[in-house]
């Protein structure tokens, strides 16, 4: 490997291991996109940009948009975008999710995106995710976001021993409702560790479904168990009491590295898809380092990283939301008045749909079209499907070919077979939404949506140097491109 490689692959990683879950893995782009000159704007006051600047927003904190200014740019001009999401599939904590069985404190929690949820189980779980505390100073009551994450191992999803379940290894369906419940702690070390519930409950290890101690909707203990209220304070700083409300997941305790025998693969939850988040943003930042890389620039340069893709994009932070096209018509509409001009902009973009990709699996190598075989150290996958479930065509195709040709870099195909459904990115929901050229790719990965996933360390230096020549490379080659006159 590489000086460069490893450097790639170790801020990678280091990326990784600080992002949790999407509240976090937008706090750090936030830190990495500040130390190098970038500017928080907010989608509640005006805009005032400029030409040659660098901005970033954030929507829900769990969404991030950032942007760089060509120095030539005039309103009109393209939108040079690669997207990609921060969300993975994970198990999210209840509203109410006290739950107690048989003396044991469980947490109730539901499945999130589509997941392979037989991998969650006898791992070391943890929790993180963001709270909303109440802070009083003063006779004054504020209310502020806060992320959180707890380090230690507090939660496991065990396994029922084969003695009690003989034909196990015959096929086993996991139920999420009842199968998928992390155990907490046993109400016996609760007790003596005087973590009680306010009506007592709790320690009698009583059966609870979570509905007869929930009366007191505005209390999070009746929701909650104090236990786990308590380690979040603890880090917090706060008192239990403080805590109004939150959005918590399960997280797997184990660290994102570099392993196999010849350190050629990084072995990581949530590859799919902080690995092209990270490379995007890697890309975009690399890209615009210095004023000089933007002095012949015409365009804007900008990566999305959104929430909620693995449940369909739909919400106020998704793909589906009007985020992209509002921050396009802000920024045009910055430098000119012209309300005409966002639809010439359009029509010069150009979205690159960075979502990881389905490498050719050896033990199962049938459930790959023969011809179209993406394998791992291969470079980034283009990945297409007549139905439109990707948004490539030859056009887009074509230009990120080209540019790939040009930087000496591999690039491979996907098609699904024919007998075999195909999953979807946000590349049709925002090619459809806004009417942008756009190119489906992602860098090829195994283990795809288990806890734990694999991809190569090359791959991740392929789709980063692919990003960013994309960046530098695009304004030259389009102008040079003739499809509708």
């Amino acid at each position: 490997m590489s000086k460069d490689e490893g450097t790639v692959v170790s801020d990678l990683i280091n990326f990784l291991n600080a992002s949790p879950t999407a509240f976090h893995a937008v706090d750090e782009a936030k830190k990495q996109l500040q130390a190098v000159g970038y500017e928080q704007i907010s989608e509640k006051e005006v805009w005032e940009l400029k030409a040659g600047h660098k901005y970033f927003l954030t929507r829900n904190h769990s969404t991030i948009v950032a942007f760089a200014v060509g120095k030539r740019y005039v309103a009109g001009n393209g939108f040079h975008i690669i997207g990609a999401h921060t969300d993975s599939p994970c198990l999210k904590l209840k509203p109410v999710s006290k739950v107690v069985k048989g003396g044991i404190l469980e947490v109730g929690v539901q499945t999130y995106g589509g997941g392979l949820w037989y991998t969650w189980f006898d791992r070391d779980l943890t929790v993180a995710g963001r709270v909303i505390l109440k802070r009083e100073n003063a006779g004054s009551v504020s209310y502020s976001h806060r992320l959180v994450r707890i380090e230690e191992p507090i939660m496991r999803v065990p396994t029922l021993a084969i003695h009690l379940d003989r034909g196990v290894n015959d096929g086993f369906k996991v139920n999420t409702q009842t199968h998928l419940v992390p155990i907490l702690a046993t109400s016996l070390k609760a007790e003596v560790n005087k973590v009680s519930s306010e009506n007592g409950s709790v320690e009698s290890g009583k059966q609870n479904d979570g509905k007869k101690e929930n009366d007191k909707t505005g209390s999070s203990n009746a929701k909650h168990h104090p236990i786990l209220l308590q380690l979040l304070a603890s880090k917090l700083e706060c008192e239990p009491d403080d805590i109004c409300d939150f959005e918590l997941q399960a997280c797997d305790t184990q660290p994102s590295i570099i392993a196999g025998a010849a350190k050629e693969f990084v072995f990581s939850g949530r590859l799919d898809n902080l690995c092209m988040s990270f490379c995007s943003l890697k890309a975009l930042i690399d890209a615009t380092s210095s004023d000089s890389n933007l002095e012949e620039e015409p365009g804007i340069r900008m990566v999305a990283l959104f929430d909620h893709e693995e449940c369909g994009s739909n919400s106020a932070q998704g793909a589906g939301s009007p985020v992209v096209l509002d921050v396009l018509s802000r920024i045009t509409h910055s430098f000119s008045p012209n309300s005409k001009l966002l639809e010439k902009a359009v029509q010069k973009s150009f979205l690159v749909s960075a979502d990881m990709a389905h490498a050719l699996h050896p033990n199962y190598m049938d459930r790959h079209e023969e011809n179209h075989q993406p394998k791992l150290h291969g470079g980034l996958v283009i990945k297409q499907n007549a139905n439109q479930r990707y948004a490539t065509n030859a056009v887009t195709s074509f230009i990120f070919r080209e540019i790939a040709s040009k930087h000496n870099l591999p690039v491979q195909d996907f098609v699904v077979r024919n007998d075999m459904a195909c999953g979807s990115t946000i590349g049709p929901i925002l090619a459809s939404g806004i009417g942008i050229r756009t190119i489906d790719v992602g860098a090829p990965q195994l283990s795809m949506h288990s806890i734990r996933e694999m991809c190569a360390v090359d791959d991740v230096k392929y789709s980063y140097e692919h990003f960013k020549a994309f960046f530098q490379e695009f304004s030259l080659l389009d102008a040079n491109i003739v499809v509708d006159i």
